[in-house]
């Protein structure tokens, strides 16, 4: 599916932008021909692990590619806009127009431009975001609470262990309540991944750090990785909660599998075994990977959930896109009917497509206040 998918933009840009440029036959058969293996990356990653999801290259290498497949995607976006717009003018003047070759050159190399930015944008450490979100019938002796929420780190040979070092070094920084990880720590095997994941044993908090499995975990053998992060000092919740105590007071803590866990023989996520024996009139944090089963988790009771696996859009304008797939949730806070909903924009993203453009990662604190009536 991948490699049909990520050939159709290759394709359209060989006939709509390299084939009509003014350069002779030999030269646009060989830039032809370097766009068609440039876009076949996702092959390249499979045949060097098994997995579309783990590059195993050197980062360099996994940074050009996603030079190349962005450069190839955004010309193709760039080239569809062209096109449609050369075709409205000629059926409004009734004449035939071609496309100048200047006007190729400058979105061509604005695509180009633009991949460079994106990536980079990607691969950085993110920045620190802060935001307050309100719960109803949050215990006094939580207001001012603060949780750092982590996810989509897709630990890799893109986001590798100085990569890693640095997030967990930004991370410890900021003297949070307590750490949680929402899905898609990895892409790889543990053997592969070992070392890059190493310095997440470097995260803590007073209150812990607590993970869920993303869809990603289930595609590299879920059972070995959440054994492996309980090595490294996490605490997993699947479909489980635990209680954080402050002063007499407490709230629940509640973690539930991904949406893919059943395609590998693991239980689906299950929000009333998460919180069965919870208790009652006690404010329930729900940590879940994908934001699209929200509007279920709201009428469970949940005063806030804590999502990612969207990566927020990735890019502005396309964000939209991953909204319809994800139950209309992409990026940000959302009020659920009555339960908080926040989509994290990822702390990095699938090393398949590493390109940001108006759409940040971010290291989120949280602070928890309590809710106006």
């Amino acid at each position: 599916m991948f490699h049909v998918m990520f050939s159709l933009p290759c394709l359209y840009v060989v006939v709509r932008f390299i084939w009509p440029m003014p350069w002779s036959r030999p030269i646009r058969i060989a830039i032809a021909l370097l766009i068609v293996l440039a876009s076949q990356y996702h092959l390249y990653c499979r045949l060097s692990s098994g997995s579309v999801f783990s590059p195993e290259f050197p980062r360099s290498i996994v940074m050009l590619f996603n030079v190349g497949f962005g450069a190839i995607l955004l010309t193709a976006v760039f080239q569809i806009l062209v096109d449609i717009g050369t075709l409205l003018t000629m059926l409004a003047r009734r004449r035939w127009l071609t496309i100048p070759a200047a006007l190729r050159y400058g979105f061509g190399a604005a695509a180009l431009l633009l991949a460079v930015v994106g990536v980079q944008q990607a691969v950085r450490v993110p920045e620190i975001k802060d935001i307050d979100i309100a719960i109803k019938n949050l215990p006094p002796q939580f207001e001012g609470y603060t949780i750092l929420q982590l996810t989509d780190l897709h630990i890799s040979r893109l986001f590798d262990e100085p990569w890693t070092q640095a997030v967990v070094s930004r991370s410890n920084e900021l003297g949070v309540d307590l750490m949680v990880v929402t899905g898609d720590l990895i892409d790889g095997s543990v053997s592969n991944r070992t070392r890059d994941i190493a310095p997440l044993r470097g995260l803590h908090a007073p209150d812990g750090v607590y993970v869920i499995p993303g869809n990603h975990e289930y595609f590299f053998d879920n059972a070995a990785w959440m054994q492996h992060f309980v090595s490294l000092g996490m605490i997993p919740l699947a479909n489980s909660h635990t209680l954080l105590n402050r002063q007499g007071a407490q709230i629940v803590l509640a973690g539930v599998t991904d949406l893919t866990a059943p395609k590998t023989g693991f239980p689906a996520p299950d929000v009333k075994q998460a919180i069965a024996g919870a208790p009652s009139n006690t404010p329930i944090i729900l940590l879940d990977h994908q934001p699209k089963l929200a509007r279920s988790a709201a009428s469970e009771g949940i005063a806030l959930q804590l999502s990612g696996h969207t990566h927020g859009g990735m890019i502005l304008g396309i964000d939209r896109l991953l909204a319809l797939a994800n139950g209309g949730f992409v990026s940000g806070l959302y009020d659920v009917q009555g339960m908080q909903l926040y989509v994290n924009n990822g702390t990095a993203l699938w090393p398949g497509f590493a390109l940001r453009l108006g759409v940040p990662s971010e290291l989120t604190r949280i602070t928890l206040r309590r809710a106006v009536d």
